[in-house]
């Protein structure tokens, strides 16, 4: 399974973004999607999760109320869109794959990240 993320950038805070990570390889809508995201000097964190059907979602608590995670089951593709964003968000923002239950996210799979970066 692969995964390609894309859709970073250079933005201003206040600005909004949409992430796409396109997945092949394997039987999309059998698996639960994540996005994560590590800072310069900082671990990687949780952001976001999507159910494998699209219907549960779970959020990291910097980013409840700003963040939208979704997906298309026709287009093999997960999105996050980015909204009201500060320069705390900055980071390189990476889509994962994972099997078994959505609550318990056990990356099986890891895409190669997407630069985002927030001036103030």
């Amino acid at each position: 399974v692969q995964l390609q993320a894309s859709g970073g950038g250079l933005v201003q805070a206040g600005d909004s973004l949409r992430l796409s990570c396109a997945v092949s390889g394997g039987t999309f809508s059998r698996y639960n999607m994540a996005w994560f995201r590590q800072a310069p000097g900082k671990e990687r964190d949780f952001v976001a999760s999507i159910s494998s059907k699209g219907g549960r979602t779970y959020y990291g608590q910097s980013v409840v109320g700003r963040f939208t995670v979704s997906r298309d089951n026709a287009k093999n593709t997960v999105y996050l869109q980015m909204d009201n964003l500060n320069p705390e968000d900055t980071a390189v923002y990476y889509c994962a794959a994972y099997d078994g239950n959505y609550y318990d996210v056990d990356v099986d799979y890891w895409g190669q990240g997407t630069l985002v970066t927030v001036s103030s």
